[in-house]
């Protein structure tokens, strides 16, 4: 199956973002601690270029934390600075303002040199769809000023926001690209929420869930399931699911369907425990080490 989503209102928010990329000190991408690579949407590099950048890994409860901390290091090795947050509860959100102080502390300092009174800190956030940007912005505003909701595509145009005195937020539209190059990064998007399920084939995501939960977090699929062993038949393993979760049909015939569905449901609750799909680089990174 080919995972691809770039509806119109996409082409039009990267338009936009390059327009007003000149008016902005510093960009803040959002990524999905879960899928910290996948969730990098490959045109930000091209449209933003040179401009400084804040990597804000979201949802860090629901991901590995050792692998997280891997990855923040992975993208300081890289140049870009970059903290762990989960906007929903407020979490690591103090460290954004000191961080972006830091990372403009330069461009400041010529400022004053000048005589220039440096103003508030114009940031730019930009993303996937349903990576928590509008979520973040209603913390750091503390109010609901921001439209939210568990779901890609709730965000349609930009707007700025003020944050105290200190900031000012231009909240931007989820913004995909066109082709997935690697299928992988598809599954990734679709199992973690990037891409709305009724364009899915729920049983193909599903397929992939097991998969990697049976590579790399076996213990963990087996306890959620009470399975004694992973079958390596996946019709099976649907089947042992689908009947112990109560997805029968007539004649006692498994839903496939409704078993899907509860297996992407149980990844996306955390049922499994926090999971980082992310894994590739780190693996290799780990296995030069040994």
């Amino acid at each position: 199956m080919t995972i691809q989503w770039f509806p119109g209102h996409m082409a039009k928010a990267r338009r936009q973002v390059t327009e007003k990329l000149k008016l902005v000190d510093i960009i803040f991408e959002l990524v999905d601690a879960r899928i910290p690579v996948s969730s990098r949407n490959p045109m930000i590099d091209e449209i933003i270029q040179q401009k400084p950048r804040l990597i804000l890994i979201n949802k860090a409860d629901m991901a590995d934390p050792n692998r997280t901390k891997q990855w923040i290091s992975y993208f300081e090795g890289q140049g870009i600075r970059a903290i762990a947050i989960n906007s929903d509860k407020g979490v690591g959100l103090q460290q954004i303002h000191k961080i972006t102080k830091e990372i403009l502390k330069e461009k400041w300092d010529r400022m004053r040199s000048r005589g220039i009174k440096p103003r508030a800190v114009r940031a730019m956030i930009v993303g996937i769809p349903n990576v928590g940007k509008s979520t973040l912005i209603n913390r750091l505003v503390k109010k609901n000023i921001a439209q939210t909701g568990n779901r890609p595509g709730v965000t349609k145009a930009q707007q700025w926001i003020k944050v105290g005195k200190e900031m000012e937020l231009l909240d931007t539209p989820g913004i995909l690209w066109p082709k997935f190059e690697d299928p992988e990064i598809g599954y990734r998007l679709a199992l973690t929420g990037a891409i709305k399920d009724t364009l899915l084939n729920l049983q193909d995501i599903a397929i992939y869930a097991l998969k990697f939960l049976e590579t790399y977090y076996p213990d963990r699929l087996k306890a959620r399931y009470e399975l004694e062993e992973i079958p390596q038949d996946i019709v099976e393993l649907f089947g042992i699911i689908g009947t112990r979760r109560g997805c029968l049909m007539a004649g006692g015939v498994v839903d496939f369907d409704k078993t899907a569905d509860i297996i992407v449901r149980d990844v996306r609750n955390i049922q499994f425990g926090p999971l980082t799909f992310d894994l590739e680089i780190l693996v290799n990174k780990d296995e030069d080490k040994e």
